[in-house]
């Protein structure tokens, strides 16, 4: 299984999902990490300098929103699990519409989130989520 975490720099998880630099790939097995990857993030709207994607109004808006999720969805197809400080409810809902297990967490960083994960003791908030994009 892998799992993805917003990082920018690979150690402490982003504060705003779409923005991150990058994302912490760890790919799991029975409990154990057997491999890890960064991967940079040129796929979100922010990322691709669409910073004031959530400031239009009507159908634009809808289409363009839509379209970042895609971009997000298929760039982290091969992950079951996303694990991140927080994310807006329509991402949250796309990515779990896609089958993805998500989980918010307010641990900042990235070695005890899946230290955390690996021993089955990591607490959701997925209350939490909500205008944040």
């Amino acid at each position: 299984m892998k799992i993805a975490i917003p990082s920018d720099e690979g150690t402490f998880l982003s504060q705003h999902f779409g923005r991150t630099l990058g994302f912490a790939v760890f790919e799991v097995d029975q409990n154990k990490i057997v491999s890890q990857e960064y991967r940079k993030n040129d796929f979100t709207g922010h990322a691709l300098g669409h910073h004031d994607q959530h400031q239009h109004q009507g159908s634009e808006h809808q289409d363009h929103a839509q379209h970042s999720h895609h971009r997000i969805l298929k760039a982290l197809e091969d992950c079951e699990v996303v694990i991140a400080g927080g994310m807006g409810r329509r991402l949250l809902d796309d990515l779990t519409g896609a089958g993805k297990k998500i989980y918010i967490t307010t641990e900042p960083e990235v070695s005890k989130v899946i230290e955390l994960f690996l021993e089955d003791a990591l607490h959701s908030d997925k209350g939490a989520c909500g205008h944040q994009h």
